[in-house]
């Protein structure tokens, strides 16, 4: 399974550039299969600032997984992808 983190938009405060939010995906792909997710991760003004015209996707997603169970959000990609492989349940009429 390869998992992917994405940075889809920053909020900032315009007086000084601080992000105080950051909005990611993470998608996961199986061979056919993925799964993705959304989410936010709120910040607070730290010790050290990086200028907003500084700040690198890699930089804010290391932040945003400091702040988040990375493991558990993987492990819930790879069962709803291996849900998708063997499912237990289905739709349709039999005719």
């Amino acid at each position: 399974m390869t998992t992917t983190w994405t940075i889809a938009q920053l909020d900032r405060q315009t007086s000084d550039g601080l992000v105080t939010t950051a909005h990611y995906t993470v998608n996961a792909v199986d061979g056919e299969h993925s799964s993705g997710s959304y989410g936010t991760v709120g910040f607070e003004r730290g010790e050290s600032f990086i200028a907003y015209e500084s700040l690198t996707e890699a930089q804010v997603i290391a932040w945003v997984k400091d702040k988040l169970d990375v493991e558990a959000i993987e492990a819930s990609l790879a069962t709803q992808i291996a849900a998708k492989k063997a499912p237990v349940t289905a739709v349709g009429v039999p005719w």
